[in-house]
């Protein structure tokens, strides 16, 4: 292993308050805003096209504002690319709440994912330099996709209700509220964790490209995340279109998935240590099949339910807790000298991944059904499988 610059002196729970806030963040700028995009047009006297692009423009930048920024944290470090990025969201988001204009308005909004961007790759750079070889590095990626399923649900809510209370600006005033606490707790605790020898040399990120590890592993997170992002996208269609479900009734069905995920994180450490890497993500295919056949059996069965739809997506969140808590390790863990590069291309690739297929899915399918979920999954969790498989082959017995 590569020494560090500095030791990380955070205990596990000190850790996730430091670092969770900035993973949060990043997803709740986009989900808290949803429910003001349909009159921001009239407001700021456009078109709905030019509110769209603060959508678009955002997801493309939080995705691939991490290629840029995961490198040059290589070669700078964590700490002033965390900081600099938790700065710049803040004054964006404030330049957003100001805005009048359309082009002002957009504006903020990719200097907001820049911001996010930059924030984000430091962030999982640091997870990859103090806890690749320890088990806490298990719980905190479990923690922090458990998290985050939250914020899909959660985040609407909320903008919602600030909008209705304090108005529209209220909304990104808010989130440069929550930034603020977050970036003067990094600033006294976040130490710099880059290793020594990524400061005398450039290295290439080809061989992370090369890597069947990086790819397999990289599908396996796509797995897990896509299928939880087919199921955030038709879930609304299916229980309040076609079950009848109320707005609050959908929001606690759509919670109790969530409360699988966190509860299965809680065991995380037990289960990598039993059944390692590769043994994690195999069992989290197996479960996305196993969830994707009761969605079937119970789409062809009637009308659906929380039986039928959401208790199959309970067998699925286990799953995806499985492989998010370990694909990471497997993906990167012979680039310790580029983790800041290699969480970046990590990342960027599981989104795009992700947005398009997972889109195609909802798209090409009918959203108001369980099918998308059951064909994204079952199709995802054939290629992993098949890639553990010759992951195998290339690597022997050894491989666990």
């Amino acid at each position: 292993m590569t020494s560090k610059r500095s030791t990380w002196a955070c205990t596990l729970p000190a850790a996730l308050l430091l670092m969770a806030p900035f993973d949060i963040l990043a997803s709740l700028a986009m989900d808290i805003y949803l429910p003001v995009v349909a009159a921001m047009p009239g407001i700021l006297n456009t078109t709905p096209s030019m509110i769209q692009l603060t959508l678009s423009l955002y997801m493309v930048m939080l995705g691939v504002g991490q290629v840029i920024f995961g490198p040059i944290s290589d070669r700078i470090g964590r700490r002033p690319i965390l900081l600099a990025g938790g700065a710049l969201f803040i004054v964006a988001s404030l330049g957003a709440a100001g805005s009048s204009t359309a082009a002002a308005f957009v504006a903020f909004r990719l200097l907001q994912a820049v911001g996010a961007s930059a924030a984000l790759v430091a962030t999982f750079a640091t997870v990859r330099d103090v806890y690749a070889r320890r088990p806490e590095g298990v719980v905190i990626y479990g923690l922090f996709s458990s998290i985050l399923a939250f914020v899909p649900a959660l985040g609407p809510i909320a903008g919602a209700l600030i909008a209705e209370f304090l108005g529209w600006r209220a909304i990104f005033l808010t989130l440069a509220a929550l930034a603020l606490p977050a970036l003067l707790h990094a600033g006294f605790r976040w130490e710099e964790t880059r290793p020594l020898d990524a400061t005398t040399k450039h290295r290439s990120v080809l061989p992370v490209f090369a890597s069947p590890d990086f790819w397999v592993y990289t599908l396996g997170l796509s797995a897990a995340m896509g299928t939880f992002f087919v199921f955030f996208s038709t879930a609304p269609r299916v229980l309040t279109g076609q079950a009848g479900y109320s707005e609050i009734g959908f929001g606690f069905s759509f919670a109790t998935v969530a409360f699988v995920m966190i509860a299965t994180s809680r065991f995380a450490k037990s289960f990598v240590a039993r059944w390692g890497v590769a043994g994690c993500v195999a069992r989290g295919m197996a479960l996305l099949l196993g969830g994707a056949i009761l969605l079937g059996i119970g789409q062809v069965s009637g009308v659906p339910s929380f039986l039928t739809f959401i208790v199959p997506m309970w067998v699925m969140a286990v799953g995806i807790v499985f492989t998010a808590s370990v694909t990471a390790n497997g993906a990167l863990a012979r680039f310790d000298h580029i983790a800041g590069s290699a969480v970046a291309f990590y990342f960027c690739i599981q989104s795009l991944i992700v947005s398009i297929v997972g889109t195609l899915a909802v798209r090409l399918l009918n959203g108001d059904t369980a099918w998308p979920v059951i064909c994204y999954a079952t199709m995802m969790a054939v290629l992993v499988l098949g890639g553990l498989a010759l992951l195998r082959v290339l690597d022997g017995p050894a491989r666990k």
